[in-house]
């Protein structure tokens, strides 16, 4: 366990780990198929598979293979894939670009805002996640997220796991890496901060991919500190 009075900020990654980004997806298509009458799509799955191309379309940029783009612009192009595999058609533009801002629309884990708030008491609470700087702004108002800062990978102009998007962050909240606590539901997002330096917090949270979660040894994990969810977090920083 960290001592809590060498943290000056708490680095968040979000999809997952503060908002519910299946749900939100799985409401908002089936609200497009009860307005459209579509029978046939599982939006269970549809949500996994368009989750699914998250990570290959940011490896793109990462690689250099294409420059720097925008998550907004990589789900769009993604949805595009994911409907086509599903064989929805018929859609407008503005409709799928409606569709591809579920993003920016997506629901706060029952625990988070009043957790965050608990823990902004006492600490600079900052954004650190892959989401583009207007997603994040949208997100933030519609689910009262109390941030400080929306940083991130847009502002360092790196995905993570890149060490540019964690050490950016730091530099922009006038910190040093060991002076922030990075807190996430992913054990790769954690092990790469804490080889930028940060400290590290793991959060649970076991529905983020529904009945059928991925294998994951995370707890084992030397983190930091072992969270159930955001008020725990909150109780074990003391605030």
């Amino acid at each position: 366990m960290i001592d809590p009075a060498t943290i000056r900020a708490l680095t968040f990654d979000v999809f997952g780990t503060v908002v519910d980004w299946r749900s939100g997806v799985i409401r908002d298509g089936e609200a497009l198929a009860r307005a459209k009458g579509i029978q046939h799509v599982d939006w269970g799955a549809f949500a996994a598979a368009w989750r699914g191309r998250y990570l290959p379309a940011m490896q793109r940029v990462r690689t250099g293979e294409r420059p720097w783009t925008t998550l907004d612009v990589l789900h769009r192009e993604s949805l595009q894939e994911v409907l086509a595999e599903f064989d929805v058609g018929g859609l407008a533009d503005g409709e799928i670009d409606d569709l591809n801002r579920v993003w920016h629309r997506l629901d706060p884990w029952p625990d988070a805002v009043e957790g965050l708030t608990r823990l902004r008491r006492r600490y600079v609470l900052a954004t650190l996640s892959n989401g583009n700087v207007a997603l994040m702004v949208d997100m933030a108002k519609r689910a009262a997220l109390p941030w400080d800062a929306i940083l991130g990978a847009e502002v360092a102009r790196h995905y993570k796991p890149d060490p540019e998007t964690y050490l950016t962050t730091a530099a922009m909240l006038g910190a040093s890496p060991e002076a922030c606590l990075m807190v996430a539901a992913h054990g790769g997002d954690l092990a790469a901060a804490g080889a930028c330096g940060f400290r590290t917090a793991y959060v649970s949270r076991p529905d983020e991919y529904g009945p059928r979660p991925p294998r994951s040894g995370t707890k084992a994990r030397p983190w930091d500190v072992v969270a159930s969810d955001f008020l725990d977090l909150a109780d074990r920083l003391g605030c």
